[in-house]
């Protein structure tokens, strides 16, 4: 597997990707800035994230707890004062390649696929609650660039299933074992030798611990690309500034990733859902979602839904079974599809015709 002209391989130093997400603060000069100081602390490549507040949110999401915790009170308010265009993102991609490092992109609607691809990305990485998403990454695989898929809070069965999804891009595909809470409470380094086993892909870790040094620890249980948040302050205002490293830190994580010896060392292999991933895995996943009022009795089109946070409805992988099914209890506009707005699938079968029988 290459990104760029770079091998991703156990006979090469870790990938490292600087993660700078949302920590810009919805401002494209300091996306600039980070980009500059990921470069510096010698990172391989950034990370920014496309979202439309409105196309990733129905009227169902809520805030995480670790995100009121960063002193938020809005879901809606929190991703409109943090969302960055591509126009925006352009001279972020465009600085970086000046400086030598790559570009990584991760999209949260099926829709924005076809935008991203305005800017000549090296890469694109799915966010962990997508990991069910079918149609998203089935979409980023269909780009034709490597596509890296994170797995925090979700089980090794979930993680082979999208594995078996993208079975037709292994060669460009690498997996991230990961936790989902911020910041993580256990580092959980056991899931990246069960994913290597499980799937046979290129796997490393997405690093939200407090520890400068988990990600040495993570390229000695095996990992081959390390991501770890980038911020200019982690005393910031905002929901990730505090689970991220400054420059500096950024730098000494780098070296001791680096400098550490791959698989060196053994830890208890397994993948589960942590009980601090729950409330993550609840809020960002995203679910099928009506996109006009469903009366009791309608057939389900598929303008009738799309997808959209919160996880509390019918997973996105599922929306070709649906086409077809019969709403059984009326489902307002903007809101998930739960297993019980359906009738049975064999309640919307159409009835046979009576068989003629011939005259003896």
């Amino acid at each position: 597997m290459h990104i760029g002209e770079r091998e991703i391989g156990p006979r090469q130093p870790p990938y490292i990707i600087a993660e700078i997400g949302v920590n810009h603060d919805g401002c494209a000069e300091r996306a600039v800035e980070l980009t500059e100081a990921a470069a510096k602390a010698g990172a391989d490549a950034i990370k920014l994230q496309l979202f439309e507040t409105d196309r990733l949110m129905s009227k169902a999401s809520r805030l995480a707890a670790y995100q009121k915790d960063a002193g938020e009170s809005d879901p809606f308010a929190m991703l409109r004062r943090l969302e960055l265009s591509i126009d925006d993102m352009a001279h972020a991609g465009r600085r970086a390649h000046e400086v030598g490092v790559h570009t990584i992109v991760t999209v949260f609607s099926v829709e924005l696929v076809a935008t991203a691809q305005r800017l000549p990305w090296d890469a694109y990485k799915s966010a962990s609650p997508d990991i069910i998403n079918r149609p998203l990454l089935k979409a980023m695989a269909g780009t034709g660039l490597p596509l890296i898929v994170s797995t925090g809070a979700s089980t090794l069965d979930e993680v082979t299933r999208a594995a078996d999804w993208l079975d037709d891009c292994r060669d460009r595909t690498a997996m991230l074992q990961c936790v989902s809470s911020y910041p993580a409470p256990d580092a959980a380094l056991g899931g990246i030798r069960t994913i290597v086993e499980a799937t046979r892909l290129r796997t490393g870790y997405s690093d939200h611990t407090a520890s400068i040094e988990t990600g040495a620890h993570a390229v000695a249980a095996g990992a081959l690309l390390l991501e770890r948040h980038i911020t200019h302050n982690r005393n910031a205002a905002g929901p990730d500034h505090a689970a991220s490293l400054e420059p500096k830190e950024f730098a000494r994580y780098v070296r001791l990733a680096r400098a550490a010896s791959l698989g060196a060392s053994f830890v208890e292999p397994g993948k589960r859902v942590l009980e601090c991933e729950r409330d993550v895995r609840s809020v960002s996943r995203q679910s099928l979602v009506a996109t006009r009022d469903l009366p009791a009795g309608c057939i389900v089109q598929q303008r009738d839904l799309t997808i959209k946070r919160p996880g509390t409805g019918l997973a996105p992988w599922r929306l070709d079974s649906l086409i077809g099914r019969r709403i059984a209890l009326p489902v307002d506009a903007d809101t998930p599809l739960l297993e019980s707005s359906l009738l049975p699938t064999a309640a919307v079968r159409l009835k046979a015709p009576p068989v003629k029988r011939r005259a003896s």
